[in-house]
């Protein structure tokens, strides 16, 4: 299913409502692997989208460069099955626990995340200052 814009959905109001959206109408959404907590993507909703996703189990993304709603796995075969949503401190992001079925990310990667590390701490290493910058190992 796909859209021209987002649009508000049918999502319960009591949900909307405490939702704190960009101005484009959007929310961050993370997917995160539910049994190991690995951050697997980054990926954006909008009501409709937040609604498709707790109403039918499978992770719905609005995209901003083709606007409009895609369904996880549905091109790829990599599905996103969720397990949780749940929504952050501030109401302003949402954190989807999945069950990931192949890659998360479009480059055919098992995450978003793995291909370009900034820093890291050393081994050993106390505090956040005592790290060595990934272009140092």
């Amino acid at each position: 299913m796909t859209s021209t814009s987002p649009r508000p959905g049918r999502l319960d109001p009591e949900i909307a409502a405490r939702l704190k959206r960009s101005p484009d109408g959007l929310l961050p959404a993370i997917a995160q692997q539910y049994d190991t907590g690995e951050v697997l993507m980054l990926g954006w909703m909008d009501d409709e989208a937040l609604h498709r996703t707790l109403t039918t189990g499978r992770c719905t993304y609005w995209s901003r460069s083709r606007r409009e709603y895609w369904v996880k796995g549905d091109t790829s075969g990599h599905f996103q099955w969720v397990k949780s949503v749940a929504l952050d401190c501030d109401a302003d992001t949402v954190l989807v626990k999945v069950d990931q079925v192949g890659a998360a990310c479009h480059t055919g990667a098992r995450t978003c995340f793995d291909a370009d590390v900034l820093f890291e701490a050393g081994d050993g290493a106390a505090g956040a200052g005592s790290g060595t910058p990934a272009s140092d190992r």
